[in-house]
């Protein structure tokens, strides 16, 4: 699958203990003795400038492969460098590759990496490398990223030149290729996934001191980064949020001096002197629906769900005024968000009752369940106002829901994203034959496949991208299998001691960001 799960603010979805914010902070300070049994001091080093990160979405996995392209990704780019990533405008640049080019076809792209970068452990990064994490990627059984790379036939490796041959014509790849779908491991490390998952080896910014699974892990600069000397952070101690509720506390006392958080708490945070950072990005909120079951095969009850929604009601309750409505896979102003597609189902629940007694459905006749992997408010919300049509939901709670989700056996569940770096790649997930995130596959809206290869076959620069780009967001709306609710950008907070961070749309690059104080 090409996406972690991701509820609320497109996040994996963690099951949390509420406590007293006194218990986080003594959580934090018994973890050093707990890390320096695993060998080492399992602390920061004394002196240096220490970012100290509570995050909520703390990676279950640390082999790329494997962690695939959710929330996580912003954590593991801290260890694994990438071939290319993205700018403020959310164009690819260079990373472990200096430049590439396409072919006159447009069917194979090279890759020219930087010379005499190594791994953390001390291994090449060349274009075997590179190979390797695409074999590895498209392979490794437990990959999450396999549907990603489906236009890349095969890799050629000659000396430090990447030559990806590819299966159609497509100018997405440099997009592709960044820190959500392809963090690079080292080749001698990833020989052994389950301990690379434990052990991670890449050639990021940052080099893992220790780790203690799903809690805490240590990490200092990596001198031999090939950006090295705009990396002004010396250690970073990421530690799992242990509870929503303590994060501002701790970033008050200083247990934390970064921190991911909820639309709820930056109120407070601003009041409490901290700095809310406004991350741009691409997250989105949807409605999942399986044309391939009933009551959905019914295009009439597709409708009636379609026009029973009300966007504005999940941005005032959710977002605390920091998201918007969309009824897209982009949040406005996007390059690919379709302005002609807009309010295509406005909110009518008298037009909803109608099509539902035209489909044979009495008020309260209808009846549905909402499968969900936890507790979440938007589902409230959704069975809220469902009932106010006539439709009848109950919501079922499965921690397993991942299984029947991607394996397309839900009829009626809930998702949210974060998008990808690639316009086209949130689209063929969302609306393509095989996208994970499409519940109805291998059902697909006509014209859509025309569409897309339409997209691949344009250049990236090329003046009419973005009309192309669009005319393939319309042909994906015209999907019965999902209903849009709204976008909210991610959310951080920091004391005053962490200088502003770049704003790549949805990534976090520790490029010339300084913590003062030690």
């Amino acid at each position: 699958m090409s996406a972690r799960v991701t509820l609320r603010r497109a996040r994996p979805d963690v099951p949390r203990t509420r406590r007293a914010a006194v218990l986080a902070t003594a959580f934090v300070a018994l973890l050093a003795p707990a890390l320096s049994a695993c060998g080492g001091d399992g602390t920061a080093s004394a002196g240096g400038a220490t970012l100290k990160w509570a995050s909520s979405y703390f990676p279950a996995h640390w082999d790329p492969v494997v962690g695939g392209s959710g929330a996580q990704f912003r954590e593991l780019s801290m260890v694994y460098a990438s071939l290319t990533r993205t700018d403020e405008k959310g164009d690819a640049v260079p990373d472990l590759a200096r430049s590439w080019e396409y072919n006159a076809k447009g069917d194979t792209i090279t890759f020219h990496l930087r010379p005499g970068l190594k791994f953390s452990d001390g291994e090449p990064v060349d274009a075997r490398a590179v190979r390797a994490a695409v074999e590895r990627a498209k392979k490794q059984k437990n990959s999450a990223l396999f549907g990603d790379l489906t236009s890349i036939r095969s890799v050629d490796a000659r000396g430090l030149d990447a030559v990806v041959h590819l299966t159609q014509v497509d100018y997405q790849i440099p997009q592709l290729l960044g820190e959500r779908v392809l963090q690079i491991a080292s080749p001698k490390a990833a020989k052994d996934p389950a301990k690379l998952d434990r052990a991670p080896v890449g050639a990021g910014p940052f080099v893992v001191r220790q780790l203690v699974p799903g809690t805490k892990a240590v990490l200092k600069k990596n001198p031999a980064y090939w950006d090295a000397k705009n990396i002004h952070i010396d250690d970073v101690e990421l530690t799992s949020a242990p509870d929503a509720s303590t994060v501002v506390s701790g970033l008050q006392t200083g247990v934390y001096n970064f921190a991911d958080i909820e639309p709820s708490q930056a109120d407070a945070a601003k009041k409490a002197g901290l700095d809310v950072f406004v991350q741009p990005g691409f997250n989105a909120s949807n409605i999942s629906l399986n044309v391939n079951k009933a009551p959905f095969k019914d295009d009439r009850v597709v409708d009636a769900v379609r026009h029973a929604v009300d966007r504005k009601e999940f941005v005032d309750k959710l977002t605390f005024g920091y998201g918007s409505a969309t009824d897209q896979p982009f949040p406005k102003g996007y390059v690919a968000y379709d302005p002609e597609s807009e309010d295509a189902y406005p909110y009518d629940p008298a037009e909803s009752r109608k099509l539902l007694a035209r489909a044979g459905y009495r008020p309260g006749a209808l009846k549905l369940d909402l499968v969900i992997p936890a507790e979440d408010p938007a589902a409230e919300i959704v069975r809220s106002q469902l009932a106010k049509v006539g439709i009848k939901v109950t919501i079922k709670i499965d921690k397993n829901w991942a299984t029947p989700f991607f394996a397309k056996d839900l009829a009626f569940s809930l998702y949210s994203t974060t998008g990808r770096d690639s316009a086209l790649q949130t689209l063929t997930a969302h609306f393509g034959p095989d996208g994970p995130l499409n519940l109805s596959s291998p059902y697909e809206p006509d014209g859509f496949e025309a569409a897309v290869a339409k997209v691949r076959r344009t250049p990236l620069d090329a003046p009419d991208y973005p009309t192309v780009l669009r005319a393939a967001t319309r042909a994906g709306l015209k999907s019965r299998a999902l209903v849009f609710t709204f976008s909210s950008p991610n959310l951080t907070a920091k004391s005053t001691s962490v200088s502003s961070l770049p704003k790549n749309p949805a990534h976090i690059d520790w490029t010339g960001v300084t913590v003062n104080g030690g």
